[in-house]
C-alpha cells in the first residue's frame, strides 16, 4: 500500500529514538481527503491511542501506523527523506488523495458536490460553516441545507448570491440558480447574529 524507503525508515527511528518513549510509533492520517485541500498529517502515537481500525506496517525498528479511514486515499503513496546541508527533507507522495476532478462528462449533481466539497465548505469552515446539497432540480437550481455558524447567521443572503451561487454558477455552467432551503430562525451558533460583519466566501 505505501512504500516507506530505508532513508525514511531510518529518518522516522531516530525522531522516535529522541522521544524515549517504549513502544511509540508513527500514525499518518489524510485530512480532507477527496478534496484538493486535501493533506497528510504525521504524528507519534503510543499503543493505547490506537484506535484499533488502523493498518499497520511493520518498519525497522518501530511501527508505522496508517489511519483506517485514510488507507483507501494512500494507494501508491510513498514516503523517502532526502538529506542536505540543513539536516534533510522528508516527502511524501500520495497521487490519490485528492480524488480526481469531475470531467465534463459527469452528471450536474456530482459536478455541484464536488464544488461545494473542494472549494465552498473548506471556505465556509472559516466562519464555522457548511452546506449540504439536497438537490438539483429538473431547472438547474441547486438547493442547499446550510449548518453550523451559517445556520442563522445575518450575512447568509450575502454569502449564499455573492459567494456559493457565484461559485457554483462559474464552476458549473448548467446551474441556473442557488437556493437556500434552511429554516435559519432555529440557528444555535449563528456566526453573525445580525446583518454585520461580511460573507465567509468574501
Amino acid at each position: 500500500m505505501i512504500d516507506i524507503s530505508p532513508r525514511a525508515q531510518q529518518h522516522f527511528l531516530r525522531l522516535l529514538d529522541q522521544q524515549g518513549i517504549e513502544g511509540l510509533g508513527i500514525r499518518l492520517r489524510v485530512t480532507e481527503p477527496g478534496t484538493p485541500a486535501a493533506n497528510c498529517e504525521l504524528e507519534f502515537c503510543e499503543p493505547a491511542d490506537l484506535a484499533g481500525g488502523e493498518w499497520t506496517i511493520e518498519c525497522a525498528g518501530f511501527e508505522f501506523h496508517v489511519d483506517g479511514d485514510s488507507a483507501s486515499w494512500l494507494d501508491q503513496a510513498s514516503i523517502d527523506f532526502e538529506p542536505n546541508a540543513t539536516g534533510g527533507q522528508l516527502n511524501i507522495r500520495a497521487p490519490k488523495i485528492k480524488g480526481h476532478v469531475p470531467g465534463v462528462a459527469a452528471g450536474v449533481i456530482e459536478r455541484v458536490r464536488y464544488v461545494i466539497d473542494a472549494e465552498i465548505n473548506p471556505r465556509l469552515a472559516s466562519h464555522g460553516g457548511r452546506v449540504t446539497l439536497l438537490e438539483v432540480d429538473a431547472d438547474g437550481a441547486v438547493v442547499l441545507q446550510f449548518g453550523g455558524g451559517c445556520h442563522g447567521c445575518g450575512m447568509v443572503d450575502v454569502t449564499l448570491k455573492q459567494g456559493v451561487e457565484k461559485t457554483l454558477r462559474e464552476q458549473v455552467p448548467e446551474v441556473t440558480a442557488v437556493r437556500d432551503a434552511t429554516d435559519h430562525s432555529g440557528g444555535e451558533k449563528p456566526y453573525y447574529s445580525r446583518h454585520e460583519g461580511k460573507s465567509a466566501m468574501a
